[in-house]
């Protein structure tokens, strides 16, 4: 019998922070923090305006040895470990994939991720394909991939050999439950022990931008509010404070 375990996750309203600032933001404040990049390379938005944040399952792929691992896309199915992933998702959670960036096979088809948005996830994010793209979109999930492809999982040159492993996905390790951040610009990792720092600074960086947005919407010089100068910092407090901050 296959088992696998489930992942430590992180409290929810970090991953509801994290969501409302961004992937571009949690990048920035996390190469501040010393992370180099924490960016997921290869992975694009395949569902325009989906911006979702949640703690990472992990799944990670080898290259396939015929000997070691069932042909058949229905033989033994509970000896595929792509489906055991699916098996530990709860509400909010995301499925990060190390599939190698392979072109040729399809991590999960329709009815896995269907039987993912009914357990409550919120996104995937594969260094690879997925297939039925088209019904997929239709889903309501966030979806970042390499591409599309018809093939199913194992078809061609991997297979799953691991869940809730640490992974490198894009070039970016990503541990079990560390919150992955993902929107149109893609998915950025965010580690669980620098969540909340990363959300604090980030929060107070929104809102200044929120703040010179509205001055350089109105002509103002780029070089007194963005970034924030000391001159004009007595007017973001003032700004602040009308708006009952």
């Amino acid at each position: 019998m296959v088992e696998t375990h489930d992942i430590v996750r992180p409290p929810a309203e970090l991953s509801a922070g994290l969501a409302a600032i961004g992937s571009a933001t949690a990048s920035a404040e996390l190469s501040r923090m010393g992370i180099r990049s924490a960016f997921i390379r290869g992975p694009v938005s395949w569902t325009p305006g989906v911006r979702v944040a949640g703690p990472a399952l992990t799944l990670q792929f080898m290259p396939k040895r015929e000997d070691l691992y069932p042909v058949d896309e229905y033989e033994e199915p509970e000896k595929q470990l792509h489906r055991h992933v699916m098996y530990h998702a709860q509400a909010g959670d995301m499925i990060v994939v190390d599939a190698r960036g392979d072109m040729g096979s399809g991590v999960f088809g329709e009815m896995m991720l269907t039987y993912f948005k009914g357990r409550g996830g919120a996104g995937v994010v594969i260094d690879g394909c997925l297939r039925d793209t088209g019904e997929a979109r239709k889903l309501g999930l966030g979806l970042w991939i390499r591409g599309a492809t018809p093939n199913y999982h194992a078809q061609t040159d991997i297979v799953p050999t691991a869940v809730n492993v640490p992974v490198a996905c894009g070039g970016t390790i990503v541990e079990p439950g560390d919150i992955v951040v993902a929107d149109d610009d893609g998915a950025v990792v965010v580690p669980v022990k620098l969540a909340p720092a990363v959300l604090a600074v980030a929060q107070e960086h929104a809102e200044w931008e929120e703040f010179s947005r509205i001055r350089l919407s109105e002509g103002g010089d780029l070089r007194r509010y963005y970034p924030l100068s000391d001159e004009a910092r007595p007017e973001y407090e003032q700004w602040r404070a009308e708006q009952g901050r």
